[in-house]
């Protein structure tokens, strides 16, 4: 047997292994990935820290943890294709000053509310992982989180708290703002610099 017959098998033992995962194992899986996420959350924001050094760690939870890239296009809808390549990279790059910014500030009063997994589901798109947020005194909160995978890790594509999808909300409210600047996604881009000096800082 030749080495590169070997190789070739155990190649090819590989793949076949891959790809003989079942549905339930890839959701197993993704609500492993749910719970590490969580604590990591846990641990790097219910600390009392300077707001620049909050969102400094904000933005490493979400370049490990989230499909960046793959949410900015689709917020970006349709206007995605009628932007120039220039107003796409910068677009790509203003949408991660823009989330750090926005949902780090609105996590500053996050204090390590306790997280359970309800179940989680596999469909055509990716994995859903169903979880209740919950705060002593309070009604849980339903979150579902889309998880989809990126060089063979799992990614957060979307969150969807109580129904309304994170993705589909933001989509909507670029849209508004474009259209207000005549269908240019340059009057996008320039609301976005302004709102996300801070969070540029925190890099």
């Amino acid at each position: 047997m030749t080495r590169r017959f070997l190789m070739t098998a155990l190649l090819l033992l590989f793949v076949t292994a891959s790809s003989a995962v079942s549905p339930t194992a890839v959701a197993a899986d993704a609500r492993v990935f749910m719970g590490e996420m969580w604590n990591r959350a846990v641990e790097t924001l219910s600390k009392k820290l300077p707001q620049t050094e909050r969102l400094a760690r904000f933005r490493e939870l979400f370049e490990a943890d989230f499909d960046g890239p793959g949410i900015a296009r689709f917020v970006l809808g349709r206007y995605w294709r009628s932007a120039s390549q220039q107003e796409q990279q910068e677009f790509l790059k203003l949408f991660d000053d823009y989330v750090v910014f926005v949902y780090g500030t609105r996590l500053a009063n996050f204090n390590g509310e306790s997280f359970k997994v309800r179940g989680s589901r596999t469909e055509e798109s990716g994995v859903i992982v169903s979880t209740d947020v919950i705060n002593p005194g309070e009604a849980p909160i339903k979150i579902d989180w889309r998880l989809v995978t990126v060089n063979g890790a799992f990614k957060i594509n979307d969150i969807i708290i109580e129904g309304i999808s994170m993705m589909v909300t933001q989509r909507s409210e670029f849209a508004s703002v474009i259209q207000r600047h005549g269908g240019q996604v340059s009057g996008l881009l320039e609301l976005m610099r302004e709102k996300t000096k801070t969070a540029s800082a925190a890099r």
